[in-house]
């Protein structure tokens, strides 16, 4: 007889219904949710993909890779990424993607559109998890923390370009000289030494300079 397990619960039973059952909830409109779980669903397709999720076999499987998934949706997602199709095309650039949702996104960089804005101050960004990182500035939440020091941040990038002052990687590698750096923000500085480009410039004088920490040292001149 087959028989399904909850992965967060202690219960097994003989139909995926006995496991959680759907309770309508008095809001208005058609949402269902599970016994003991969180996530509120506005379609019984969208609850039946969902309860797989409390279930430990996943059915959907992508045998040429270690993974699987509880929808078929999530299945054909994954399978774009391994097979590099991104049928979604931005019709302003070059930009393709594996999914819709991606693709709208990406449209706010030409739009302009900011939707997701800080109650603390004039921020305002494309993504709610751009907005949640933000919120951190605010919070002074730092919860990426390095292993080899008291170091703390904000982000997974700044702590993987911190890790890199611990392991001597410097992936940025000049191609006129024998230069490397951690950053990207690094090298383009550094190749104004070739280029003779000076984007920094004094506003009292004709000085100009590389580095914004130059023009501050510069602007001594002029303040005292």
């Amino acid at each position: 007889e087959e028989t399904y397990k909850g992965g967060e619960y202690d219960c097994s039973c003989t139909r995926p219904l006995d496991l959680k059952q759907e309770i309508p909830m008095n809001s208005g409109e058609n949402t269902y949710l599970l016994n003991n779980c969180d996530n509120i669903c506005k379609q019984p397709a969208t609850l039946k993909v969902h309860k797989q999720t409390h279930l430990v076999a996943k059915p959907n499987k992508y045998d040429e890779y270690d993974c699987s998934f509880t929808a078929f949706r999530n299945l054909n997602q994954r399978m774009r990424t391994h097979l590099s199709k991104k049928p979604y095309k931005c019709s302003e650039c070059d930009y393709s993607c594996i999914a819709y949702a991606k693709l709208k996104i990406h449209m706010r960089t030409h739009s302009g559109e900011k939707p997701y804005k800080c109650n603390e101050c004039d921020y305002s960004c494309t993504t709610a998890s751009s907005l949640k990182i933000h919120m951190r500035t605010h919070s002074g939440e730092k919860p990426y923390r390095c292993t080899e020091c008291d170091y703390s941040c904000i982000t997974s990038t700044q702590l993987k370009i911190h890790l890199r002052i611990h392991t001597s990687e410097k992936p940025y590698k000049c191609n006129e000289c024998n230069y490397s750096c951690i950053t990207s923000t690094q090298l383009k500085v550094h190749m104004g030494i070739h280029t003779s480009d000076k984007p920094y410039k004094c506003n009292e004088c004709d000085y100009s300079c590389i580095r914004s920490t130059e023009l501050k040292i510069h602007m001594h001149i002029h303040t005292g």
